[in-house]
């Protein structure tokens, strides 16, 4: 008879299976003691070393301290024959297999009644335990029953708890009672580099914040966040200035939080005091996982900053200004991560080190990863931003990493029904994606348009939505490592507003498409369907106008924050000549008497000479590619007006095709 587990009877192989389980470990590597009496001699088994593509597996499900000293069992379980099966188990043999399943009196006739039997094919045993090691899940154990026999997350555990007692996080007190007790959890992640290579094993510990009650153990919960336009805004004067971009991480940066409420937590497990093992823990500092954490930290940091003369922006709570008479220096906060940059070399350095001295910091050199955003710098002086792992992460999540490329993320002037399709079964997915293209969009302009449009299906996608989504995703395959260059300019002030009317079939809305310039980087964009119905081709321009022109105000409130001032107004191009004459004399005012007040800030913006309009032919409006879908060769006019693609200077650089 053959080895293996091939030709054994599947209730046989069952009932052995359960019997040799006190002797190996299971699928996620959890060590089982063996029985208290000596078991009977087993034959020498062959053991199959196990490779993947991170290395040895077997250090992964090592512990230093295992049960009843006993060396560590191979996670693998071997080819065993029928008769290193029988001296493991002497007193059971095939046909007492089936005498341990109930007897079936149901009146249902199966196949088993019958008499029709038909072996299942098992896959390779060995083989079949090789593929579950290899799969990317168990590189990040999900408890601490896992992590337990690794040493790298022993260590990051350990590092993690010694970081949490020099903070001095926690008290242990007694459980008072009536209060509500939340859990603790660990949460183990691999830190890669933008190359995909691992940099470090970190292992968070969390508190369940879920369990908390609100208006107990916490209030207020908003915290603000840097704005991507923003983001963008400083990378572009960086690149106009020649200013290095430095990148700090906090570590441990929720500890550096106060607490207001009293909190308690169960012990953390693993980590539970021997001579008071029922205490739990009265947080003194925020903690991962508590919902009032994000809002303790950065009031602890924000209300450090104006102590070493740093201002906030009025306009972005998350941006902060430091000026000493001709020299400036520019902090982003968004949540851990800080990126400064400035006028003055020195300047920045001491910044760092009066941050260094109050906070645990790290300085992470000159800025090249930042919330998922690769940041390379050319010779010319411009600076390359790009999505390039994001992106071949979203296809892999979408399981379409060879799928074929298309030339536009959308057909031409296509119209889809919310209506339109068999709905989905599980739209999990679809949600799941379309979420993550719009993080996209932070370095893809290109995709604005395709992404708004799906996101409208988010309540009940179909079928026929999905078919869009997946058009995008393969758009994505071919313009993988497109990014947004940044390059040195004059500074003015310039923006595209159109508006397509009625696009919507199902709500005949119109939708709005703008991008804003500084110098020749685009740092602003949005394509978002209109709050109402327009009467109007001129009615629909008109309000497209008014939104751009408040983003205009905006930049300018910002860059004036940032003591950067403009030598000339904004110009505001519009390729409708009815709403460029509305926007500046009270023409047909009898047409437009029913829109909102609000649009009518505009006019006086012109006005006073704050913003000016000028018409610009259709041909030439880049913002035509934010309000539908376009042809190949117009959408990649667009597209290289919109400063996207790769840099020659970078390794396979090239043009959008």
């Amino acid at each position: 008879m053959s080895s293996g587990l091939h030709h054994i009877d599947k209730k046989y192989l069952i009932v052995r299976e359960k019997k040799l389980s006190v002797l190996v470990l299971d699928l996620v590597g959890e060590y089982v003691p063996p029985p208290l009496s000596d078991p009977p001699a087993i034959p020498p088994i062959p053991i199959a070393s196990v490779s993947s593509p991170l290395g040895p597996r077997t250090s992964h499900f090592s512990s230093p301290s295992v049960v009843h000293d006993q060396e560590p069992i191979p996670t693998v379980l071997p080819a065993l024959t029928h008769q290193q099966l029988d001296v493991l188990f002497p007193s059971l043999d095939s046909s007492s297999a089936s005498d341990i399943s109930p007897t079936n009196h149901h009146s249902m006739q199966t196949r088993s009644k019958s008499g029709v039997t038909k072996r299942k094919d098992f896959t390779d045993y060995e083989c079949y335990h090789t593929s579950l090691l290899a799969l990317p899940e168990l590189d990040e154990p999900s408890s601490y029953r896992v992590a337990r026999y690794s040493p790298e997350w022993v260590t990051a555990m350990q590092e993690e708890i010694s970081a949490l007692n020099t903070q001095g996080t926690w008290t242990l007190v007694p459980p008072p009672p009536g209060v509500n007790i939340v859990g603790s959890k660990w949460i183990y992640k691999v830190k890669r580099n933008s190359d995909g290579n691992v940099s470090r094993y970190k292992a968070r510990l969390v508190a369940q914040g879920f369990s908390q009650t609100q208006g107990f153990d916490y209030s207020e919960t908003f915290s603000p966040v840097v704005r991507h336009t923003t983001v963008r805004l400083i990378l572009s004067l960086a690149a106009m200035h020649g200013w290095q971009l430095r990148q700090l991480d906090v570590k441990n940066t929720f500890l550096h939080g106060d607490l207001e409420e009293e909190v308690y937590m169960k012990q953390p497990q693993g980590f539970e005091d021997s001579t008071h093992p029922q205490y739990v823990c009265k947080l003194r500092k925020s903690l991962y996982g508590l919902k009032q954490a994000p809002r303790a930290w950065n009031a602890k940091f924000t209300g450090y900053l104006p102590a070493i003369n740093f201002t906030a922006s009025q306009s972005d709570p998350s941006l902060f200004v430091k000026k000493e008479g001709s020299e400036i220096v520019i902090l982003l906060l968004y949540v851990d991560d800080i990126i400064l940059t400035g006028s003055s070399t020195s300047l920045v350095h001491t910044t760092i080190e009066e941050l260094s001295s109050v906070f645990e910091m790290k300085d992470m050199g000159q800025l090249t990863y930042f919330l998922g955003l690769q940041i390379s710098y050319l010779s010319t002086g411009s600076i390359f931003v790009s999505q390039q792992k994001y992106a071949k992460e979203l296809l892999a999540k979408a399981g379409m990493t060879t799928c074929k490329a298309c030339s536009t993320p959308c057909k031409p002037y296509t119209q889809v029904l919310q209506t339109e399709g068999e709905p989905l079964n599980d739209p999990s997915l679809y949600r799941s994606i379309v979420g993550a293209l719009q993080y996209l969009t932070f370095t893809r302009p290109d995709l604005a348009y395709s992404v708004n449009t799906v996101c409208q299906y988010m309540t009940n996608p179909s079928e026929t939505h999905f078919l869009l989504v997946k058009r995008i995703l393969r758009y994505i395959q071919g313009t993988m490592a497109y990014g947004i260059t940044f390059s040195p300019g004059d500074m003015h002030l310039h923006a595209y507003s159109d508006a397509d009317w009625a696009g919507d079939p199902s709500t005949r809305r119109s939708t709005t498409g703008f991008v804003v310039f500084i110098g020749s980087n685009p740092v602003s964009w949005q394509s978002k369907k209109q709050g109402s119905v327009s009467r109007s081709s001129t009615e629909a321009e008109y309000r497209a106008l008014a939104n751009t022109a408040a983003d205009i105000a905006w930049v300018r409130q910002v860059l004036a924050d940032l003591h950067e001032y403009l030598p000339e107004p904004p110009l505001l191009f519009c390729d409708n000549l009815s709403a460029l004459a509305l926007s500046s004399n009270p023409v047909q005012h009898s047409r437009i008497k029913h829109l909102d007040i609000d649009f009518h800030f505009i006019r006086e913006r012109v006005q006073r000479r704050d913003i000016m309009v000028q018409y610009i032919p259709t041909e030439e409006q880049i913002a035509d590619v934010f309000t539908k879908g376009l042809h190949g060769p117009v959408f990649v006019k667009h597209c290289i007006n919109l400063r996207l693609g790769i840099p020659a200077e970078i390794e396979g650089g090239c043009l959008p095709k």
